[in-house]
């Protein structure tokens, strides 16, 4: 019986520790790899190299869409939801963006994002402007590899 009680009382707790690990990330903050180098040279710097960034999403600025120009933000791709990129916001509803082909009105509830490295980054400029909703945390610091940590600047 005694073997049977622990086991119940891991499982209880590993389970309430999960809720609580899900809860944290879905609402307050989660850690996320950068991958590629359309970030580049603010995340991901080396090309070709083996270790990617690790960044840190805080979530709480979702709760009044809270974003400016020049925060670097984690949104779903409005083709594939599944997709998740990694861009700097570079105009806010409202503004007028001058794009290679034209010049657009950021339209209400929507932002436009660039990548840092513009020459391989999949952004506004393919897609055109993202809606706020699609934005799921904005990133705030480079928490790995450890010689990299660093804040997040606009």
């Amino acid at each position: 019986m005694g073997i049977q009680k622990l086991l119940w009382e891991v499982a209880k707790k590993s389970f309430a520790g999960g809720i609580i690990g899900l809860t944290i990330s879905d609402r307050c903050c989660s850690v996320v790899p950068v991958r590629g180098d359309s970030m580049s040279p603010t995340m991901n710097p080396q090309k070709n190299s083996f270790l990617d960034d690790y960044v840190l999403v805080d979530k709480f600025c979702l709760k009044d869409y809270k974003f400016a120009r020049g925060d670097v933000v984690v949104f779903s791709s409005p083709t594939n939801f599944r997709d998740r990129y990694i861009k700097r916001i570079v105009g806010m509803p409202g503004e007028w963006i001058s794009s290679s082909r034209d010049v657009i009105r950021v339209p209400e509830g929507h932002c436009w994002v660039e990548g840092d490295n513009k020459y391989s980054s999949l952004d506004s400029r393919t897609f055109g402007p993202i809606p706020l909703g699609l934005i799921r945390g904005r990133v705030t610091r480079v928490v790995w590899p450890p010689q990299r940590v660093s804040k997040i600047g606009r």
